[in-house]
């Protein structure tokens, strides 16, 4: 008799460790809780390099920015050092003559004065005054120009130096009435004055 029941629960019972359903407690009665997440130390770190990244990117931007306006600077005063080298240069070539013309004046005028004088020998007078046409011509290749002083033209102080001044009616006031010595230009800038003497219209 027990053997057959033995075999009827062998049958048809299944054994308590498949029956049983454990159940945890502490699942199923109590709600899940959801743990703040935390924080994301990567892109904290990712946004302060890119920080870094644009202050020396602006950084960088000034110190081209400086740059280039220095060597726009330095362009520009060598070019004005350029300019100015070459226009001194030009000028000195232009004018380097201008101190020798100024010293052989005195020798036109010795000439001049030589030649207003009263002479017995009329070869003697030719020689001379050869000498000074050739001299004259040789210095207006160099670059010397007289002043036209002619007796009532206007007085010019850019070429003029009135060295008398003498009441007349016989001149316009303020004109020339004589050259007492001649003016000379070289190359279009003045060497010498002309001296002269200048009319002035009478006192009543």
């Amino acid at each position: 008799m027990w053997d057959k029941a033995r075999s009827f629960a062998h049958k048809h019972l299944k054994p308590g460790s498949v029956n049983l359903k454990i159940v945890d407690d502490q699942k199923t009665n109590s709600p899940e809780v959801s743990e703040p997440p935390a924080e994301d130390s990567s892109s904290s770190g990712t946004a302060d390099q890119q920080a870094a990244a644009a202050a020396e990117r602006e950084q960088l931007q000034a110190e081209v920015a400086d740059l280039q306006d220095r060597m726009l600077r330095r362009q520009a005063e060598f070019e004005n050092f350029r300019r100015r080298t070459e226009r001194d240069r030009s000028d000195f070539l232009q004018y380097a003559g201008m101190e020798i013309v100024r010293d052989l004046i005195p020798i036109l005028d010795d000439f001049e004065r030589a030649l207003k004088t009263e002479s017995a020998d009329a070869e003697y007078r030719k020689g001379i005054e050869l000498i000074y046409q050739r001299l004259v011509d040789t210095l207006k290749k160099m670059g010397l120009e007289p002043i036209e002083t002619p007796p009532g033209a206007p007085f010019d102080p850019n070429q003029h130096q009135a060295v008398v001044r003498a009441e007349t009616e016989d001149f316009p006031d303020n004109t020339i009435i004589e050259e007492l010595q001649r003016g000379y230009n070289f190359k279009g800038k003045l060497l010498r004055p002309a001296m002269v003497r200048v009319a002035v219209k009478p006192a009543s």
